[in-house]
């Protein structure tokens, strides 16, 4: 064992210095690799960003260099105060992304203005105020003087004075201002748009690559017209800002954006790395820029770095272990066969002896073990399987016995119910056919009973007469022949809507001559659909039925309503209305919701069949809450 445990330990050293080594070179190369793919990332990322940002703002600003030139020879031709003033309030009003326009003229273009006439026009939020701005001297304002001079449109970048008066953002204002001229060559005037910066950098801020990346834009100069420290704005230069001797790469990157190039590069702003991605703004003396800092970016792989070092601890661990495993391998599967086999003469046969490739006695006596294994757990599985199949046509068996009883028990209560509800009407008809059949022997009929009681015993006789039909017709109707004959009725029919109620509310009232029935109806009596009378009418007369026999009798009504696809049949009623548990069982047939109450529990379900025979449907409307409201809709066309 000694020698043994000698050997182990010289192939472990072995091994792990021909891994390690190995190991830690992979892992650093990845490292490495890493690194220079994440870098690449952020500037394509960051450029790609840059370029959206870029392409937003070129809209905006081509915009207001079409609006100045589409409306520049417009105030030429029309230079009165009037006039004047209702174009920068349309330039306004039109570009409400701007914060407003000016047109300014020179000393006696205007009569009434002999010391120069300035229009503006500011956007606010909920409008566009304009006004003569009387007082203000502008001709050497920079958005005034500069395209006087240079005679020709341009962008210039000023701070508003009067503008911080009255808001509290910044009021660096980028100005696209063009010169007017006469007919006759002579400069009279400008005609300017104006854009808040801090909107700008507010519509760049929306679109960043990493959560503390910013944009920064310079002018031609390398001042500062755009920056999230507002301080800076207009005051300082991004050379004033730069320490020579610290900070060259910053001071390298003012020349490059302010010479007009486009590129990326890293600089350290603020003491912080930072990657910048810069462009020149089309159309303009400015260059945008977008700042990154390398906490940002590199962010997910400094968490990398804590990933590698725990990776190469595991790793050296598994090596390790790797290394013991492989020494020891030889000896593993007896350790295995031991304890298995202890189990499964504990009874524990659920064990797992896996099959080896091994040739040697080892090998060979784990395999037949395994095959002795598989051979003994494949009969228990068998024996396991027959059972289970036992049990489960038993609990088939019960739960069909328990179908079969109940199935009879439903049979016999129909019977019962069939028995009762044909029972009633048939002694009516044979007690008034015996009275009718045994009149005396001195005195006629009619003499014995009257006319008039003869009419009332013959209308009883009529009455339950129908109602038998009705039964086994309800009867018929629920079987599979009924059922054929219902699907192939003809569904072409012209039938009057109005005229079908009138008959479905005849035969309500002629068997309940005491209970009133309010009716309604939006259609025209011509008016016509394709549908069956037959069913059509006998739906409506059991939902008639139904509400004179399960409500209050007090407010039964039927209405007729349609729209465009369906004509609408609603009878309602007051009364206890159907229990909210009853209500998935009204629709089944042979199911009543009392055992005690009349009927044979087809009236709905058939009802139903029909509307959806005739193309509809039949709804229980559970909104309605005082009593009970049904909706038999069939379609117009």
């Amino acid at each position: 064992m000694n020698i043994r445990r000698s050997f182990s330990a010289k192939v472990i050293m072995w091994v792990l210095l021909l891994a390690v080594p190995v190991f830690l070179a992979s892992v650093g190369v990845l490292f490495w690799q890493s690194h220079k793919l994440i870098r690449a990332e952020a500037v394509d990322k960051a450029s790609n960003v840059l370029a959206c940002a870029m392409h937003r703002i070129n809209r905006y600003l081509i915009t207001t260099k079409t609006a100045s030139h589409t409306n520049a020879w417009i105030v030429e031709q029309s230079l009165y105060p009037d006039s004047i003033q209702a174009i920068t309030n349309r330039i306004a009003t039109t570009n409400p992304y701007t914060d407003g326009c000016a047109i300014s003229t020179e000393p006696g273009v205007i009569p009434q203005y002999p010391d120069g006439f300035m229009s503006v026009s500011f956007n606010t939020k909920d409008s566009v105020n304009t006004f003569i701005e009387p007082d203000h001297s502008y001709f050497q304002e920079r958005w005034y003087s500069i395209p006087r001079t240079q005679r020709k449109p341009t962008w210039v970048v000023f701070n508003d004075k009067n503008r911080e008066q009255e808001t509290d953002e910044d009021a660096t204002i980028a100005a696209y201002t063009h010169p007017l001229f006469n007919k006759k060559g002579k400069f009279v005037g400008v005609i300017s748009i104006w854009l808040s910066l801090q909107h700008i950098s507010n519509i760049m801020a929306e679109v960043r690559p990493y959560p503390h990346s910013y944009y920064v834009m310079i002018d031609e100069k390398g001042r500062y017209v755009g920056h999230p420290d507002s301080t800076r704005l207009f005051n300082q230069t991004i050379f004033s800002v730069a320490d020579p001797q610290h900070q060259a790469d910053l001071i390298a990157l003012g020349y490059e954006m302010t010479k007009g190039n486009k590129g990326s590069m890293s600089v350290k702003i603020n003491g912080k790395k930072s990657l910048v991605c810069y462009m020149p703004v089309e159309g303009t003396p400015w260059s945008l820029a977008i700042v990154c800092p390398h906490s940002d970016i590199l962010r997910g792989f400094y968490r990398l770095t804590y990933i590698v070092v725990a990776l190469l601890i595991v790793g050296l661990l598994l090596i390790f272990i790797n290394c013991h495993k492989a020494v020891t391998v030889s000896l593993s599967p007896l350790q295995q066969l031991l304890e298995k086999t202890k189990a499964v003469s504990n009874g524990h046969l659920d064990v797992d002896i896996a099959h080896t490739k091994r040739t040697d006695v080892i090998g060979g006596l784990q395999n037949s073990f395994a095959t002795m294994l598989e051979s003994l757990n494949y009969y228990i599985n068998s024996v396991r399987t027959a059972t289970d199949q036992t049990k489960r046509y038993n609990r088939e068996l019960e739960h069909t016995t328990q179908l079969a009883v109940e199935a009879q028990h439903q049979k016999t209560v129909f019977i019962q119910n069939v028995t009762h509800q044909i029972r009633t009407p048939l002694n009516i008809i044979m007690g008034f056919a015996q009275i009718l059949n045994c009149p005396t022997d001195d005195t006629s009929l009619s003499e014995e009973l009257g006319q008039d009681e003869i009419k009332s015993i013959a209308s009883t006789m009529t009455h339950n007469s129908r109602l038998l039909i009705r039964m086994v017709m309800m009867l018929f109707d629920s079987s599979e022949n009924g059922k054929a004959e219902t699907a192939n009725c003809d569904k072409r029919e012209m039938v009057a809507c109005n005229d079908v109620c009138q008959v479905a509310l005849k035969f309500t009232t002629k068997n309940h001559p005491d209970i009133p029935v309010e009716y309604k109806t939006e259609l025209a009596d011509d008016f016509c659909i394709h549908t069956n009378f037959r069913y059509l009418e006998y739906s409506l007369e059991e939902l008639l039925s139904n509400a004179v026999r399960y409500s209050d009798q007090q407010h039964i009504s039927l209405h007729v309503t349609r729209n465009e696809e369906f004509v609408r049949f609603v009878v309602q009623d007051t009364g206890n209305g159907i229990a909210e548990a009853d209500r998935d069982n009204i629709f089944k047939f042979f199911t009543k919701v009392d055992d005690f109450s009349e009927g044979l529990g087809l009236g709905l379900p058939l009802t139903k069949r029909h509307a959806e025979t005739l193309g509809g449907n039949l709804i229980l409307d559970t909104t309605y809450h005082e009593g009970s409201r049904f909706i038999f809709e069939i379609p117009v066309a």
